[in-house]
């Protein structure tokens, strides 16, 4: 069991052995994963890519190793030394296991790749000066050495039979061919330096950011640019025809995983390791409670209605609409505001430094929304991101009231941020790239409940919308562990197929077919990813129901989140023993 107890200080603490190494993992990563720099805000490496060939992914693995070794040869100081050595140790073990099972030779799904990693990073890239841009532009000259790399590395899984499946090749095809082109990504994006109007802006009219390019360009970087968006484009191109013609033919039918593979992605999800077959049962109890719940408001919200004639009424009500993504993203931008000032007051020690939340439409139309974290000086906020697919132009508040709280505070940005915060207590690894799906996602399904119980959801449609969204992840857990594990089929008919799972999914949730198929085809191709959310929920919610059972009538709300928040990014494991 690990002690927190010591941890609680406001002194700073004095680093230590294992500090120095985590210091220095992710000076590493930085150095050998550009894009992680990129995202936590060490520019340094702003110009380069990973190497994501063969040759690149073992000087990782050789890195791993000597890491594991220094840090397993250390004895912990304290508390915060011990999670360090828990939570660092297990994910680099982790990324040993992965090896051993060649899970790299068939990295290619539709959200989580290197085919988005090298597109979506210039996201992130600051572009506001002369000297930023080009930057950009010598990393737009390296998209062809970085994408040539994964090319091998796939071109390796393809001889040793290690392929992805072939809906995923299928789609990332699609997304590969809108980056390449005059009307493609990069092109967009080189016009964007003499064009500001381009690019995402923030929600709050009375806070807009500062122009994200210079008045005016050098001509020679200007031809660098236009050059780097050649290059870059060209190498996406080449990347689509290696998809059509040698990875579709050997990428493989068959979608589901199977038990020993999705065990170990289970594990690196949640930072746990659970009951497969349990969770599975659980998640379909979890599943009926959550239509009983919504069948209950339904009638709340128009009596003796189901939950379809409620979800129509709501829909008709014109007060509860948005059109338009500029409406969207003031909306979204008011409404993370709110919660921010009225939070700090009553429930949270919300530090000053993420009380900003920037809420942006994404510069492409996948589907999702995502949240991106604040760099360590806080010069780039955190960012909550809404990818809108062509064509979707109506929003409902109803429904994405618990988006907002979701992604922002009580949920990531609180989470994330106030973890970014705490450089008195904790290493640079813990603050900014330590943790699990499970950890912060399941933190922020918890955020949304806990939105319930303090009255934010009071509105039994702002109630429904946000147990729709439950109830999504409550079928994902039945439908991931359903489809990968080729478990039967709730109607007896056979067992998961991507198609029953498609079916599935639309009788269960009330949201665009485009969001629908995106949805399945990430479950499909990022398996163990979707259930941690609401298995971590329920982790969340167990850990909180045993620490109120111990502490008695000294139990605080407050504190416990403040001293689960004070351990950063974990594993769920490792979270339970520190909060024991």
């Amino acid at each position: 069991m690990i002690d927190s107890t010591r941890s609680e200080t406001s002194a700073p603490r004095t680093p230590t052995p294992i500090d120095a190494i985590a210091e220095r993992w992710v000076d590493t990563l930085v150095r050998l994963q550009p894009a992680v720099g990129t995202y936590i805000g060490h520019n340094e490496a702003n110009d380069r890519y990973a190497d994501y060939s063969p040759a690149g992914h073992e000087q990782l693995l050789s890195e791993v190793r000597t890491t594991l070794r220094d840090l397993e040869s250390e004895k912990p100081f304290d508390d915060v030394d011990a999670v360090t050595l828990a939570d660092l140790g297990s994910s680099l073990r982790l990324t040993l296991e992965s090896a051993d099972a060649r899970l790299q030779l068939r990295d290619l799904n539709v959200i989580e790749s290197p085919s988005q990693e090298i597109r979506e990073v210039y996201d992130l890239m600051p572009t506001e000066t002369v000297d930023d841009w080009e930057v950009a532009a010598t990393r737009l000259s390296n998209v062809g050495i970085a994408l040539d790399g994964y090319i091998d590395t796939l071109r390796e899984g393809i001889r040793e039979g290690i392929t992805p499946a072939r809906r995923q090749v299928r789609e990332v095809l699609a997304q590969a061919k809108k980056n390449v082109g005059e009307d493609g990504f990069f092109y967009n994006l080189v016009r964007s330096a003499a064009d500001p109007d381009w690019s995402a802006q923030p929600l709050d009219p009375g806070a807009a950011r500062e122009s994200q390019a210079p008045d005016a360009l050098p001509e020679s970087l200007a031809r660098q640019l236009t050059h780097g968006a050649q290059v870059a484009s060209a190498a996406y191109d080449r990347f689509a025809e290696f998809l059509t013609t040698e990875l579709m033919p050997a990428a493989t039918e068959h979608d589901g995983v199977g038990r020993e593979i999705y065990a170990l992605e289970s594990r690196k999800f949640l930072g746990a390791t659970i009951d497969l077959d349990e969770t599975y049962e659980w998640g379909v109890d979890e599943l009926a409670r959550m239509v009983a719940e919504q069948e209950s408001i339904a009638r709340e919200i128009l009596p003796g209605a189901t939950v379809l004639e409620a979800i129509a009424h709501l829909d008709a009500d014109i007060s509860r609409k948005l059109h338009g993504t500029e409406a969207l993203q003031g909306w979204m931008q008011e409404t993370s505001n709110r919660a921010v000032a009225e939070l700090s007051v009553s429930q949270f020690d919300i530090p000053d430094e993420i009380k900003t939340l920037e809420c942006l439409i994404a510069p492409t139309n996948e589907g999702g929304i995502y949240y991106t974290g604040p760099t360590d000086d806080f010069s780039r906020p955190g960012r909550m991101w809404w990818s809108v697919p062509e064509g979707v132009t109506e929003f409902d508040t109803w429904r994405e009231l618990t988006t907002v709280f979701h992604e922002g505070v009580p949920g990531h940005h609180l989470q994330i941020g106030q973890a970014v915060v705490n450089r008195d207590k904790l290493n640079t690894w813990r603050r900014q790239l330590a943790g699990t799906s499970g950890h912060a996602e399941g933190w922020a399904l918890y955020a949304e409940r806990l939105m319930q119980e303090l009255g934010y959801l009071d509105d039994p449609a702002d109630r429904l919308g946000m147990l729709d969204g439950q109830r999504l992840r409550a079928a994902r857990v039945v439908l991931d562990i359903g489809v990968h594990l080729g478990k039967p089929r709730l109607d007896g008919t056979g067992v998961w197929d991507a198609a029953y799972a498609l079916d599935f999914l639309r009788q269960n949730v009330n949201m665009n077919d485009g969001f629908v198929r995106f949805e399945v085809n990430r479950y499909l191709g990022w398996p163990g990813q979707a259930p941690s959310y609401k298995v971590g929920q329920r982790i969340w919610e167990q850990l909180r129901a045993d620490y109120r059972t111990k502490q008695g009538a000294a139990f605080d709300m407050r504190e416990f989140h403040r001293r689960a928040l004070d351990l950063g990014g974990v594993g769920l494991d490792t979270l339970v023993s520190a909060l024991a």
